[in-house]
């Protein structure tokens, strides 16, 4: 994937003196009062900005926050909070612009402003063209740095890309970028992929896409349970979707004619009801009484696709596979967890509860790349080129 790199533009003098735009992605959890109550995301903006300061630019900063009525300004939709936490992390003051569209405002080369919430400018978010063409007129260089906003075609996330003098990916975006053609542009194979979630039809366009490409499909949670189903095999009163079975199958299908699979759990957990303090009993498949709830994969399971996965060449891990916030219902997501960490594949995952996994059994720095975006990293996934890759690649052409 080509594109133009904002570290390489700093490294080789070019933004030094210049007006740079970043779009970053702020949009921070708020309590009533207003108070900033998780700063991840405006912690990881700052390298990009500070890259810029370094370089000797004149920056300006925007990005949404909540979902405020374009041209209807509120004080609740301010980034002036945004702001001051980004103020203390950096040590240095950050002014609020307002009504920054027409540029009547100055910034000096190595000062950085915060530009208010961009979704009250109105044609922001249908990316009007009048609005593109006076975004573009504001800075030298335009660097998109919000990966969770890439699969959006909205006037400071392509708009501007296509008007500014140069477009560019800052460190976040090139990372995602990186690591997502690594994943699935050009994998080390095998590639597998693990789809796990509720329901199959919130995921189905994405088995649909995955199964063109992977070696291997892990399907866990209500999606396995769909499977199972499409399989021949009994579910009790499990969370499933028997209307999808047709699609399951075409799935199962479309894998056998490349010569791969769809695993189907050979053993699993399974409880009369959803609960915390359900008893846990482990089945054989084929064993599935009528009013049992399957809440996780067996043991049995658990290490074949644990073996599986360590023979993997490349991971794509979206969903836990199995109700793990239940310390009777979690082996088969710590399993699957603990076996992409001692994997020597590449790894990328991406989705909350897959994060949370993630961060439950300590395995962060053992997982090639995390994903910051939702439902960018599910449009990926998907097959759909995002916005914000397009646009940058052509315009690095």
């Amino acid at each position: 994937m080509q594109f133009i790199r904002f570290s390489d533009l700093c490294s080789s003098g070019q933004a030094a003196g210049r007006r740079v735009f970043i779009r970053a992605d702020l949009n921070v959890p708020q309590d009533e009062q207003g108070n900033i109550t998780e700063d991840t995301r405006i912690r990881a903006s700052i390298p990009a900005i500070q890259m810029a300061l370094d370089a000797g630019a004149a920056v300006m900063v925007t990005s949404h926050l909540g979902r405020p009525t374009e041209g209807e300004f509120k004080p609740e939709d301010s980034l002036a909070p945004v702001a001051a936490r980004m103020g203390q992390l950096m040590g240095r003051s950050i002014r609020v612009v307002a009504d920054w569209v027409d540029g009547d405002f100055s910034v000096a080369p190595g000062e950085l402003v915060m530009l208010e919430n961009c979704r009250l400018n109105v044609g922001e978010k249908k990316n009007k063209p009048e609005l593109a063409a006076k975004l573009g007129k504001l800075c030298d260089i335009f660097v998109h740095d919000a990966f969770g906003t890439a699969h959006r075609a909205e006037g400071t996330t392509y708009g501007i890309a296509e008007t500014a003098p140069i477009a560019c990916a800052g460190p976040l975006l090139a990372a995602e970028m990186d690591a997502i053609s690594k994943a699935l542009a050009n994998p080390k194979r095998p590639l597998v992929a693990i789809v796990a979630g509720s329901k199959v039809s919130t995921k189905l366009t994405i088995l649909q896409a995955l199964a063109k490409n992977v070696d291997g499909l892990i399907v866990g949670g209500g999606i396995a349970n769909t499977f199972m189903l499409a399989a021949g095999l009994k579910i009790g009163k499990s969370l499933a979707e028997p209307d999808l079975l047709g699609e399951a199958t075409a799935v199962i299908d479309a894998m056998k004619a490349r010569g791969a699979a769809v695993p189907i759990p050979t053993d699993v957990v399974c409880a009369k009801s959803f609960s915390p303090d359900a008893v846990a009993t482990v089945k054989a498949a084929t064993d599935v009484a009528d009013d049992d709830l399957i809440l996780d994969i067996g043991p049995e399971t658990a290490a074949t696709l644990a073996a599986q996965l360590k023979q993997a060449g490349t991971i794509v891990w979206n969903g836990p596979v199995g109700v793990f916030e239940f310390a009777a219902f979690e082996n088969g997501t710590k399993t699957i967890a603990h076996a992409i960490a001692e994997s020597s594949a590449f790894s990328i995952a991406g989705g909350g509860d897959t994060l949370a996994a993630i961060a439950k059994y300590g395995i962060e720095k053992d997982v090639g790349y995390i994903s910051t975006g939702g439902g960018a990293f599910l449009e990926v996934l998907e097959g759909k080129t995002l916005p914000a890759f397009e646009v940058l690649a052509r315009r690095a052409a």
